[in-house]
């Protein structure tokens, strides 16, 4: 046995070898057991993720509509696929959505603070309004106001934007590389505070990790090619102010590398799912909040070396 040994990279934002040994050692069969009743996570398989997700927003939806009252939601962006297939349920069961509102969580902006316009095509708005907003029916549609994202002339008011109608019924979100949470990131100057602290603060520009921008590189907007160059250097988004004060919030971890079996989530989630609650590791503020964590199979999947797998 070597006894060959090394410390972490400096630039990796969350380095406790212990607390990384532990999660790195849960088990599949473990994965879902959590210290905190609230906080429930379940195993399912990779097709259902996007299912779930998709009855989720529907059936809120819905239901305040029934109701007569808001629907008020922090939307993840891109979902192209998953937001038309939305729009479509919405559309056959005419669901009057006037009183739906929509926040994005986050958004690209560039290395003056400028927050991406929502006519640039890589963009989150962009998206939303592409792929949700305009396949709904003209008749169900809530004013094009309702449907927002971060600029630079709401951000200072973006956090009140939501508490005025009092808070999200449901968060959704999914861990990145770093553990982010929107882009929360764990090594952003712009978040860096004591946890009792880092928990009150709302939107703001913030930098976005290197490991956030080699992550994106792969995303399709970006030509899913590593290139680096592609993606903006900062972004805006919420703080975990207006993640804790949401009614509800909805987890999902399920990215792999285009449908492989390779994910960089699968020790990411061990770590938010069951490592410190700590501004490191920022999405790991749901451990001690009323969440509902769905995990694919792959992603459960144990770590462990692949000695038949080069890269």
């Amino acid at each position: 046995m070597s006894n060959f040994t090394w410390k972490p990279a400096t630039f990796i934002p969350f380095r406790d070898l212990a607390a990384i040994e532990r999660c790195r050692a849960i088990r599949t069969e473990d994965i879902a057991r959590h210290w905190n009743p609230d906080f429930r996570i379940q195993v399912v398989p990779a097709a259902e993720l996007g299912f779930l997700w998709l009855t989720d927003m529907f059936y809120r939806i819905k239901m305040a509509a029934d109701a007569g009252r808001p629907c008020v939601l922090i939307t993840p962006q891109p979902w192209p696929d998953g937001y038309r297939q939305l729009a479509g349920l919405i559309n056959r069961f005419r669901v009057d959505c006037r009183r739906l509102y929509t926040f994005n969580m986050d958004e690209y902006a560039n290395e003056e603070g400028e927050i991406a316009p929502e006519t640039w095509e890589a963009g989150f708005l962009y998206s939303m309004k592409r792929h949700f907003y305009a396949h709904l029916e003209p008749a169900l549609r809530p004013p094009e106001r309702q449907i927002q994202g971060l600029s630079n002339r709401n951000l200072k008011d973006y956090g009140k934007m939501l508490a005025d109608l009092g808070g999200a019924d449901c968060c959704y979100s999914g861990p990145g590389w770093t553990g982010h949470l929107a882009f929360i990131e764990p090594d952003a100057p712009e978040f860096a505070a004591p946890l009792e602290e880092w928990k009150t603060f709302g939107p703001r520009l913030a930098t976005l990790s290197p490991f956030t921008i080699a992550q994106n590189s792969l995303h399709g907007a970006f030509g899913m090619s590593g290139d680096l160059c592609a993606v903006p250097p900062k972004a805006a988004t919420i703080g975990p102010a207006e993640v804790i004060g949401a009614k509800h919030r909805f987890d999902m971890h399920g990215i792999t590398v285009d449908g492989s079996f390779a994910s960089w989530q699968r020790l990411t989630s061990r770590l938010v799912l069951h490592g410190p609650v700590t501004p490191l590791l920022p999405q790991s503020i749901l451990q001690t909040l009323r969440t509902d964590v769905y995990i694919s199979e792959a992603i459960a999947a144990n770590v462990e070396p692949r000695w038949d797998k080069g890269y």
